[in-house]
């Protein structure tokens, strides 16, 4: 994941104003405004790899848990295989814990207690709840189309840019639908979306120019924000999905492909091992 700024928030921060008071604050401003750019940006990446990270979670365990479970059964059969032919009481322990270690079908509890995280309740989740079709992401990384157009909209409607606590309510709700659109790589709903923002309220203008207090409070809140996202992005880069992300940044798609093909010729390799001790038994 490349989710550093070109300039971190609050790292422009004005020195000494040399000319007149005006001049001085506007100059604070803009760096306040930098500061703002840059910290949308990272939010962006940080915002970006975590849908990629959650994509990618949901593909694996939907396309490879199937795969990783036949394993944990063939393993088991030829454990008990071999057991039954030996009668070694250490082949028959290796025999009860590879039963032991095939996971039994999950109870809708155990389901919902794996999908529901600290964000909320999942898509699919949601949708046994309603009663609406399951729809798994399509692809790990969106199209760069798609990618495009988020990326857009963010900038335009992120809830940094609100002037006041109504105007922060309203973009965070929109950018709720933003990132579910991204997420399932849905650009017709974000090409919507984009519509409706153009055509929605635009925020208040300021009434007047903030005081250097309230300004260099801004830049803190921002530098203080920019810490915050970036113990996100490490926590996600640091995870198991996260670490197998950065294997394949160009193509991550790709290597759920290559994992399964893996996984395939494992299952074989047990199939025929398995077919063989059943042979000579």
């Amino acid at each position: 994941m490349n989710a550093t700024p070109d300039a971190a928030p609050g790292s422009e921060a004005p020195g000494e104003a040399t000319g007149s008071a005006a001049t001085g604050s506007e100059r604070l401003e803009k760096a306040v405004r930098a500061a703002e750019a840059a910290l949308i940006e990272y939010e962006i990446a940080v915002e970006t790899f975590r849908i990629e990270v959650e994509n990618f979670s949901r593909l694996h365990h939907q396309r490879l848990g199937p795969m990783y479970t036949r394993l944990d059964e063939l393993d088991a059969q030829i454990a008990e295989a071999v057991a039954a032919s030996t009668g070694d009481p250490e082949d028959i322990r290796k025999a009860e814990e590879a039963r032991g270690l095939v996971l039994p079908m999950p109870q809708v509890e155990e389901l919902f207690g794996g999908w529901i995280d600290s964000d909320g309740m999942p898509p699919e989740a949601q949708a046994m709840l309603n009663e609406q079709p399951v729809r798994p992401p399509g692809r790990v990384r969106p199209s760069e189309e798609t990618r495009k157009a988020y990326r857009e909209l963010v900038r335009k409607a992120h809830p940094d840019l609100a002037q006041d606590d109504a105007e922060r309510e309203r973009r965070e709700s929109f950018m709720a639908r933003v990132n579910k659109a991204y997420a399932d790589g849905d650009l017709e709903t974000l090409t919507a979306l984009a519509e409706e923002w153009e055509a929605g309220p635009l925020p208040e203008p300021v009434a007047e120019l903030l005081r250097s207090e309230e300004l260099y409070a801004r830049l803190e809140w921002l530098a203080r924000r920019k810490e915050m996202l970036a113990a996100r992005a490490a926590e996600l880069e640091e995870s198991a999905i996260g670490a197998m992300l950065r294997m394949a940044p160009d193509d991550p798609d790709k290597l759920l492909d290559e994992i399964a093909e893996e996984l395939l010729g494992k299952v074989a390799e047990r199939e025929r091992e398995l077919a063989r001790l059943t042979e000579a038994k």
